[in-house]
């Protein structure tokens, strides 16, 4: 099991995206998402979040809100627990992320890009302003066949 971070950082109506695009074997090949990674020993979901922007942005964060747990189930990876922030910033990224490409998108255009179909529920449930949730994820293969908000079933 990994325990993650992932955080959306929001400026003038758009978040900054990772297009996923440098690393080979990358379960999230070719897909954006928000910015975060895996814990290291001893982190916190905090001291995760604030590590894993700093390396990949450069960005320092100081404005951010724990939003939701996301456990993702998969018949090919590991059960991974996402811990999901938002966070709000003025700057732009001081440094190239060896991950993928760095790319500030508005808002509303997000769900337009590649991304995962479970991402596109628990982005509408942070536009939505929906406090602190809890929200699991199962995939067979790259298809999403089960989501459960809060303990109650979702039509996926």
């Amino acid at each position: 099991m990994w325990n993650t971070t992932l955080c959306y950082i929001e400026r003038e109506g758009q978040y900054l995206m990772l297009h996923r695009v440098k690393k080979e074997n990358d379960i999230n090949k070719d897909k954006w998402i928000g910015i975060g990674g895996k814990f290291e020993d001893k982190e916190s979901p905090e001291e995760c979040l604030v590590r894993e922007v700093r390396e990949e942005t450069g960005l320092t964060l100081t404005d951010y809100t724990y939003r939701g747990l996301v456990t993702f189930v998969s018949d090919r990876w590991v059960t991974e627990y996402m811990h999901l922030f938002t966070a709000r910033t003025a700057e732009d990224p001081t440094v190239v992320c060896d991950e993928g490409d760095l790319e500030w998108v508005d808002k509303d255009k997000v769900q337009d890009l590649p991304i995962w179909r479970g991402d596109k529920i628990f982005l509408d449930l942070l536009a939505r302003e929906v406090p602190f949730f809890s929200l699991k994820l199962e995939y067979e293969g790259d298809t999403l066949v089960r989501a459960v908000l809060d303990g109650r079933e979702l039509p996926v």
